[in-house]
């Protein structure tokens, strides 16, 4: 009786072994990927608004660069009164007054005191503020740490170290005005109060 099974060679048995592993082996086919979607376009208002920061953001730094330039070229500079200046004439300073009519705007009070007319220096020296005159009690007060100075300018009570600086003061020949120069002080401790331009002597 002839055997009906097929007898194979080892080599084609070996073959069929490998097809069928392959076969196996071979991963299952995926789907294709899906195409990255093409960038949205920029509408035209999109466009414009960008157009419109960028120019503000530009307009912004230009705007700054010109105010360095306008500050670099214009300084700030502080304009103080003239140090020299005329008061009027020695009869618009009556006997025993004391004048504050310049010392807001140039520091300054005139003092028609024991037959002299002087002007002294409105700034405590004590730490600079500027004091005030009592008329009531006949003194100067400073608001600041309590320095007193008498009509001369001398001090008499608080912690300023010394008197009221007094400035040149003179008769202009020219049109017989009091001429104040503040550039030129006398100092009391100085004994500078005697110079003949620290007062104009009346009568």
């Amino acid at each position: 009786m002839t055997d009906e099974t097929d007898e194979r060679s080892p080599d084609a048995a070996a073959e069929s072994a490998a097809a069928g592993a392959a076969t196996a082996a071979a991963p299952a086919p995926t789907k294709p990927e899906a195409a990255p979607a093409p960038p949205a376009e920029i509408s035209r208002r999109g466009l414009f608004s960008w157009a419109a920061v960028a120019w503000v953001g530009f307009s912004a730094a230009i705007g700054g660069c010109v105010t360095a330039w306008g500050r670099f070229m214009f300084p700030n500079v502080l304009y103080e009164p003239p140090t020299s200046f005329k008061v009027g004439v020695p009869d618009d300073f009556p006997p025993g007054v004391v004048d504050e009519r310049f010392k807001e705007t140039n520091g300054v009070w005139i003092v028609n005191n024991d037959g002299k007319l002087y002007a002294l220096i409105a700034i405590c020296t004590h730490l600079g503020c500027p004091p005030n005159w009592l008329e009531a009690q006949n003194k100067f007060k400073c608001p600041c740490h309590g320095s007193g100075y008498y009509k001369s300018g001398v001090n008499f009570e608080g912690p300023t170290p010394r008197p009221l600086e007094r400035t040149m003061i003179t008769v202009d020949p020219s049109d017989g005005q009091v001429f104040v120069d503040k550039a030129q002080k006398y100092l009391w401790e100085q004994g500078q109060w005697e110079d003949p331009d620290s007062y104009i002597k009346l009568g």
